[in-house]
């Protein structure tokens, strides 16, 4: 199948230079039959193509057939609306024919996907369609997603559905359900993925990592760096995406993986060229989906593949140098990094061996075996390592990194993980002086949440950090109890020593009776707060005078038994926060090379086939 795609993409890149069109006279007649000219036309193309004549002509047909009812389809079009479709089956389902489908674009994304799974024998809600490297919406019309005619419609089978069609009514039954509740978690995993990621990337990194986990970007050496609050949200959003998406292929769950890639693919594009720029892990992506539509079967649906790929090597380009000079200098070493190499040049080969490009597949194909054949690694000396204590993953990179010298590669590893542990302990320091000052703005009367605010906006200066909290009053309404009554200010009676005690230092009774409301009877709150501010409360800080006295369907809510209900909603509502976070911290690896830790055993068994495809092609 692949070497007839091949010879196919050689013969209309003969036809191309030729400039001939195989669906007008004279190969093709007004009955719309091949000419006698088609004969000769494989006769002379045989020689370039090196296969026999009978072959040639073959294929030569099956091109002319193809654009006659391309042209069909567009004659159609124009006079009728009706659009043809081409869709590419999964892999298994494959047949030599094309499958088309024809249809008005007015019909909704969820009207196509029943018309393809009856067509072709699919659990309706087991499959997922991608056009245009989008998933298509169920909602929209056909046109308001931009299909456009004679696209390419990808189908994903998620789940394998009932192939032996003689087995019992009960058994298939049983099955539908089975499948019918694994699509149902399968959309909820997306879902819960979309929610738990969102969360993450919007907690402020002034947060307890030990209780509330947040997401932060680091650079190569694993050091926190710093970007803009939008363009990190969408940074974190976009690597929480693609990490989703490389657990599943991890697992060699492509259909799974590749939406989740896709999503990555979009969010990525929110954070700026600027931004892309800068950091490897866009070309990563890139690399990412275009080897899921490979192991797929479906890289004709990537109409970009080729300029994803080529995206890929200019940004590694300027990420790590031209010739890694930068990486050299900062990891002192590129030889992990070569295996995001082996796999660009591998796709470039595959890619250009299904358009055509013999000599180009052949020179692709041999610098990912150079490099395949540099990055294998002897079994023997991951064992040693092993035998030393360290992990397979750091074994493997350490001697990747090390061009295979084992003593250099326990020496490398070793050297790491002493530099994450002096990362680790500047951490706990930072975290434990952090502590430390948000104490010390306890003890002056603030709350825990004030505290840890008004340090962040500080960047952790605490004198700046007091001064943040006297001048921005809203941080002072801040409580640590999420249930607190908003009434209580109201409510609370002031004790005659306390409004006595500051009337004394020079302020007023009411701005002193009010100020003690607002701040529940803390004094010196109180106090810091009338002195910055003249003796009178800011107007974020005063008390409505309407709610001075709680209405009566206050309080009787306030006893209502729907209070308990909605802690408990709450209390729900936390721990299914708790879940969906701690769903995707299980897919975040620890290593911070992780992506570079290819085992190389699928590339190697592509590698060989596609250079057996191309001897088979020399003379």
């Amino acid at each position: 199948m692949a070497q007839k795609k091949y010879l196919a993409a050689k013969l209309k890149s003969c036809l191309r230079e030729d400039k001939i069109q195989l669906w007008k006279p004279p190969y093709t007649n007004e009955n719309k039959e091949a000419g006698p000219e088609l004969k000769e036309l494989a006769q002379k193309y045989s020689a370039k193509v090196k296969l026999n004549e009978n072959e040639t002509e073959c294929i030569l047909e099956e091109i002319r057939c193809e654009a006659i009812e391309r042209g069909t389809g567009n004659e159609a079009y124009k006079t009728t609306g009706v659009a043809t479709l081409y869709v590419v089956l999964p892999s298994k389902m494959r047949k030599t024919g094309k499958n088309m489908l024809e249809t008005k674009l007015i019909i909704t994304g969820e009207e196509l996907r029943s018309q393809i799974a009856q067509m072709y024998g699919f659990q309706e809600k087991c499959i997922k369609i991608i056009i245009n490297k989008k998933q298509l919406d169920l909602g929209k019309t056909l046109e308001e997603q931009g299909v456009t005619h004679n696209v390419k419609v990808m189908v994903l089978e998620l789940i394998q559905s009932e192939e032996d069609t003689k087995k019992k009514v009960q058994e298939e039954e049983m099955q539908h359900e089975e499948e019918t509740m694994k699509e149902k978690e399968k959309k909820e995993r997306m879902k819960r993925t979309k929610k738990g990621l969102e969360i993450l990337a919007t907690r402020d990194d002034y947060l307890d990592p030990d209780t509330t986990p947040y997401l932060d970007i680091a650079n190569q050496t694993g050091r926190s760096i710093k970007i803009p609050q939008q363009a990190k949200k969408s940074l974190l959003l976009a690597m929480g995406y693609h990490e989703k998406g490389r657990a599943f292929m991890k697992k060699k769950e492509y259909a799974v993986a590749l939406p989740f890639l896709l999503d990555a693919d979009k969010r990525f594009c929110d954070c700026g060229k600027e931004l892309l720029n800068t950091v490897d892990n866009y070309a990563v992506l890139q690399l990412d989906i275009v080897w899921c539509y490979f192991r797929l079967g479906q890289l004709e649906c990537l109409d970009d593949a080729e300029k994803k790929l080529t995206t890929a090597h200019k940004c590694f380009k300027r990420c790590y140098g031209e010739n890694h000079e930068r990486l050299l200098t900062i990891k002192g070493s590129s030889g992990s990094e070569k295996v995001l190499f082996l796999r660009l040049y591998l796709l470039q080969g595959i890619g250009n061996y299904y358009n055509g490009k013999g000599k180009e597949a052949v020179e692709h194909l041999q610098k990912a075996n150079t490099l395949y054949q540099e990055l294998s690694i002897d079994p023997e000396k991951i064992n040693n390592l092993l035998y030393l204590g360290f992990s397979a993953q750091e074994a493997r990179l350490g001697l990747r990194a090390c061009y295979g010298n084992l003593e250099e590669a326990a020496s490398l590893i070793t050297s790491r993980r002493e530099e994450k542990a002096q990362i680790r302990r500047e951490e706990r320091a930072k975290r434990r002086r952090r502590l430390d000052d948000i104490n010390t703005l306890k003890t002056m009367g603030y709350s825990e949440r004030a505290a840890k605010k008004a340090l962040h906006q500080a960047q952790g200066d605490l004198d700046q950090a007091f001064k943040v909290l006297l001048d921005e009053p809203q941080l002072l309404l801040l409580n640590d109890d999420d249930n607190a009554d908003p009434m209580a200010p109201h409510q609370f009676q002031v004790p005659k020593e306390s409004v006595d005690q500051l009337m004394y230092l020079g302020f007023n009774h009411e701005s002193v009776e009010e100020a003690l409301k607002v701040f529940q009877g803390n004094i010196q709150l109180a106090a810091q707060t009338l002195v910055h501010y003249g003796g009178v409360l800011p107007a974020e800080l005063q008390l409505s005078t309407e709610q001075t006295t709680p209405s009566e369907e206050s309080i009787s809510s306030k006893d209502s038994p729907t209070e308990s209900a909605g802690t408990s909603s709450s209390s729900t509502e936390e721990d299914m926060e708790t879940d969906v976070v701690n769903e995707i911290l299980e897919d975040i690896p620890e290593h911070e090379e992780d992506y570079l830790d290819l085992t190389l055993e699928e590339e190697e068994q592509v590698i060989k086939e596609y250079l057996t495809y191309m001897h088979e092609e020399q003379p």
